[in-house]
């Protein structure tokens, strides 16, 4: 840093474009090109000045950061969710607005919307209609004819989609983002049969058998049964679409019917439903039945702390957010 002084005390003195340049390793006309926008400059180049001008506290740092904004090409990303309502889904909701605004190759902005209900026709035609109005997709959804074929028609206008949470079968989806099923459905039978006092039945969650994630959990979660625990019979599934008030009556019959309940796994939504039948049950320990569900919500960790459930396999929204749009 340059110096001059007055009287005894050396004063900083500011740095000059000059600097900026040496400091960059560009010379001084590309700096006053990032700086004023005279003439088209690489990214990559206004970057470099931009780092440089950060270590070396130029004072137009922030100019040139708009400069940079202003050359990342804006885009519209589409996020279709399900379950406006559920607080996991806001959470996701929120995540993925604001990875979309950091993102630091493109100028982006979010549009989050809602499906609250499974019905594949009417997913379908949600997904072509997004699709319009954005340069790139990302969906939760169900797996259908339907579904596959919005998907391949929004594909060949040139807008990727991408699955969230629970995978496609369709090959024109772009990538799959969300935690694997097979690993979630194994350590839930791992957790159950390690914590419950003896082998007995075990109850069966699922939103939709439609769901190639909730599907392939509940396959796995019967392959370590079989293959470790032969003495735990897991139930035929119940399929709840996801909806709490369904889950909860569900929840409480099989509560009433298999007093040797030896665990629960609700391998999809609904967790607040199952969490308030258990609540109204109040078993004795020696008849609790060990639970594992999936997300943590407010309604999980406070039956977390309480040990009402045993374990919850959480998706980690921000990380999740953030690779989808990186």
């Amino acid at each position: 840093m340059n110096l001059q002084r007055r009287g005894s005390r050396p004063i900083a003195k500011r740095p000059t474009i000059a600097d900026l340049a040496s400091a960059a390793g560009v010379s001084v006309a590309t700096v006053d090109r990032v700086l004023n926008g005279r003439l088209p400059v690489r990214e990559a180049t206004a970057r470099l000045v931009h780092e440089a001008a950060d270590s070396i506290g130029f004072r137009a740092t922030g100019v040139i950061e708009q400069q940079l904004a202003r050359m990342r090409p804006a885009r519209t990303y589409g996020f279709l969710l399900q379950k406006r309502a559920d607080p996991f889904y806001q959470q996701l909701a929120v995540d993925l607005t604001t990875a979309t605004r950091a993102a630091h190759s493109v100028r982006g902005r979010a549009v989050v919307e809602y499906v609250d209900d499974l019905d594949p026709a009417r997913l379908a035609d949600r997904v072509r209609a997004l699709g319009e109005r954005c340069d790139g997709l990302a969906v939760v959804a169900v797996d259908h004819p339907h579904v596959g074929d919005a998907v391949e028609a929004v594909t060949a206008k040139g807008v990727p989609v991408f699955t969230l949470l629970s995978d496609l079968s369709t090959p024109a989806r772009a990538g799959y983002f969300g935690l694997d099923g097979r690993k979630s459905g194994r350590t839930a039978a791992w957790t159950i049969t390690r914590l419950a006092r003896q082998a007995g039945p075990i109850g069966i969650h699922i939103g939709s058998h439609r769901y190639l994630g909730q599907e392939l959990a509940e396959i796995s979660f019967r392959s370590y049964l079989r293959e470790h625990a032969p003495g735990f019979r897991p139930l035929e599934p119940f399929v709840n679409h996801d909806d709490p008030a369904q889950a909860q009556g569900a929840t409480a019959v099989l509560l009433k019917s298999q007093r040797s309940l030896a665990g629960i796994y609700v391998s999809g939504g609904g967790q607040s439903g199952v969490i308030r039948a258990l609540r109204a049950a109040a078993l004795p320990p020696e008849r609790a039945p060990i639970v594992v569900c999936n997300e943590l919500t407010a309604d999980t960790r406070a039956a977390l702390i309480d040990g009402i459930i045993h374990l919850v396999i959480a998706t980690p929204t921000e990380r999740l957010a953030s690779a989808t749009v990186g």
